[in-house]
């Protein structure tokens, strides 16, 4: 199955092509650029591999949290794309991604959130399959959820911006990759698994996954 695969939720944007297992990806650092490099991305990396876009089968999106922006392009873009040759979406949460990518079986994936907040999920792979064990959610760093056991691996720009959160989990922690961001082929290899059990929805249902309605602070809650 070939699957198309864009995220775009951190200051990186990437693109993966997964091929039955094979994967193919761009990832660049844009800093706000988005949706000024991603289609071109997208036609790069189906030229690179000597594919078309109607050759794809499902289009996968990293759906959040991250970046209010970058999500809304994410979801739109896979939107359009599945329209466009009549596929499938499956959205991933850029937690899940980071926690795949980690390489690890236990994962604490943390994204700054700003204002005083972080995006905050934890996940065990156990014979495989991952399971749940902090579903995604917002909070400030000191009331992050309690976790059992050691051997986690903390990732991602959470525990880059806050010591609270690094020492709430400290005697816990294994390691740490506080500069790790959600990318594409991580979205690509959890997405084959959602198609593959016939979990992918039409492109008319994709949502982006936010966790806040409020997207800045007032000038009295900044002064405060």
């Amino acid at each position: 199955m070939r699957i198309l695969a864009i995220e775009t939720s951190t200051e990186y944007c990437s693109v993966a092509l997964w091929q039955d297992g094979v994967l193919s990806e761009r990832s660049e650092k844009v800093g706000q650029k988005h949706s000024e490099v991603l289609m071109a991305m997208v036609d790069d990396v189906l030229k690179a591999a000597g594919t078309t876009i109607r050759q794809v089968e499902g289009i996968a999106f990293g759906k959040g949290p991250g970046s209010f922006t970058g999500v809304r392009i994410a979801c739109g873009v896979a939107q359009g794309l599945a329209f466009g040759v009549d596929v499938n979406v499956v959205g991933v949460c850029t937690l899940h991604a980071l926690a795949e990518a980690a390489g690890r079986d236990k994962v604490i994936a943390a994204l700054d959130a700003r204002m005083g907040e972080i995006y905050l999920a934890a996940y065990q792979k156990e014979g495989g399959v991952w399971r749940t064990v902090i579903e995604p959610c917002l909070c400030k760093p000191d009331a992050a959820s309690a976790l059992a056991g050691a051997g986690w691996f903390g990732c991602g720009s959470g525990f880059a911006v806050s010591e609270v959160l690094q020492q709430r989990y400290a005697a816990q922690l294994d390691g740490m990759d506080a500069q790790a961001v959600p990318q594409a082929a991580a979205v690509a290899r959890l997405a084959a698994v959602e198609f593959e059990q016939g979990n992918a929805l039409d492109a008319a249902l994709a949502l982006p996954l936010y966790l806040r309605d409020k997207v800045a602070l007032t000038t009295r809650e900044r002064a405060a």
